[in-house]
């Protein structure tokens, strides 16, 4: 597997969605099984996971959440230096599909397929801190949720672990507020 250092985008969603499968986030475990974990993959070229690979992979999200978690950009590259070096070699320089020159990190032979997600997560966090700063680690803004996030968008303004869940989650409470205050 090569893994594209430019688009680190792709593995701090990865990353996201990983850590947002914690019981402590969702309220369950999200990542039963190993149709769940194939689902969570990008387009890599992984194996097809089995369920050591599940029990694996839950460990690897402790130490991704742990890398969201830091306090300093220092803590932060240290930690994703670690998860990047599971299966990861030295960069090499590589043709992408268009042609042009692209900076990849390789695994080496035969990885297991956590060692090759910590490697593409790893990579993508160090991109992340590198390219907009370790403030783009954050809690969630949403009450009583304990999830954490990358925010890999442009403008950074992204508040919530899952948009979608805590998001609107939220915003259907203000707009329940805001009716019972018209109406009352």
């Amino acid at each position: 597997m090569h893994i594209p250092i430019a688009d680190y985008a792709t593995g701090v969603e990865v990353a996201n969605e990983l850590v947002s499968t914690a019981p402590g986030v969702r309220g369950g475990e999200a990542l039963p099984d190993p149709a769940a974990l194939a689902g969570l993959l990008p387009p890599l070229g992984f194996r097809t996971p089995d369920a050591e690979d599940v029990h694996k992979v839950r460990l690897l999200r402790r130490e991704v959440r742990a890398v969201m978690e830091t306090g300093t950009a220092e803590e932060a590259v240290a930690s994703a230096e670690l998860l990047a070096g599971h299966a990861g070699l030295a960069p090499v320089l590589r043709r992408d599909p268009s042609g042009r020159w692209q900076w990849y990190v390789p695994t080496v032979r035969d990885a297991s397929l956590v060692g090759e997600l910590a490697a593409v997560i790893g990579v993508a966090l160090l991109g992340l801190v590198r390219a907009l700063g370790h403030e783009r680690f954050r809690p969630c803004a949403a009450p009583g949720c304990g999830g954490v996030f990358a925010d890999a968008s442009r403008a950074g303004r992204r508040r919530y672990c899952m948009p979608d869940l805590c998001g609107n989650r939220l915003n259907v409470a203000n707009h329940r507020a805001r009716r019972r205050t018209v109406t009352q």
